[in-house]
């Protein structure tokens, strides 16, 4: 099918047929952010929620500073959870820094689960270290995707704090918060974590095992591996029984 021009996309836009809308969106991830953006807000109110939800997403990839707004006041306002959970992922698509308190304020106030977790999500993204207790809560939770949310990013913001924490779930009995447990402690480089990362290297689940492994020989390679053991020997040592 042929690229369709901004004139066409536009007039698909208006189309009273969602898939013509649909496709006009599709067509705008080629298209420059400072023009895609005035498109893509024609069908941010559309009756159709995957429609929206394409939209939002849209605001998320293509950065411009009317995005940011824009995408704050569909997280704390609109009635629609599932249109709340896709601006809090595009928030952290943005990687901007002003997201940090008003996807903070989300956490705490909405009761929903998928905000919830879109919100966890995009505060790894955002890679910033007072995320800490927002996702030290989350590991409290009773859902379990929760919880992989909170593992993943406390692995993205380098929480060495939270180590001993994240070791509590070694054991789980849910393979994927397992492999999200081995991704996250590749980045958090600590003798623990290393002990814990050996024995998920031997974990049933082949996902889980792998994810050890790549961590282990990202270090190993990089010369950090020979570093924590030492530093875990010293620590043994100089702490018997």
């Amino acid at each position: 099918m042929s690229q369709l021009s901004l004139e066409q996309i536009s007039e698909h836009l208006d189309s009273d047929n969602a898939r013509d809308r649909m496709v006009a969106l599709a067509s705008l991830r080629t298209v420059d952010a400072e023009l895609a953006v005035p498109l893509i807000k024609k069908v941010l109110a559309d009756q159709n929620l995957q429609i929206r939800s394409m939209a939002v997403f849209a605001l998320g990839i293509k950065h411009t500073e009317e995005c940011f707004p824009i995408l704050v006041r569909m997280l704390e306002t609109d009635p629609d959870y599932s249109i709340r959970a896709a601006a809090a992922g595009a928030l952290g698509y943005l990687e901007d820094p002003r997201a940090f308190e008003p996807l903070m304020r989300t956490f705490y106030e909405d009761t929903d689960w998928l905000v919830r977790f879109s919100t966890a999500v995009s505060l790894g993204n955002l890679k910033d270290p007072r995320a800490h207790d927002v996702l030290m809560q989350a590991l409290s939770s009773h859902e379990i995707v929760l919880q992989q949310a909170a593992i993943a990013a406390l692995g993205e913001i380098r929480d060495l704090s939270a180590v001993d924490r994240l070791l509590d779930f070694v054991q789980s009995e849910d393979w994927l918060l397992r492999q999200r447990l081995a991704e996250a402690l590749g980045n958090l480089p600590t003798p623990k974590s290393v002990s814990a990362l050996q024995y998920l290297e031997r974990d049933t689940h082949t996902n889980v095992a792998t994810a050890a492994m790549i961590a282990l020989r990202r270090w190993r390679e990089s010369g950090e591996l020979d570093q924590l053991i030492t530093t875990a020997a010293d620590d043994g040592a100089s702490n018997p029984g």
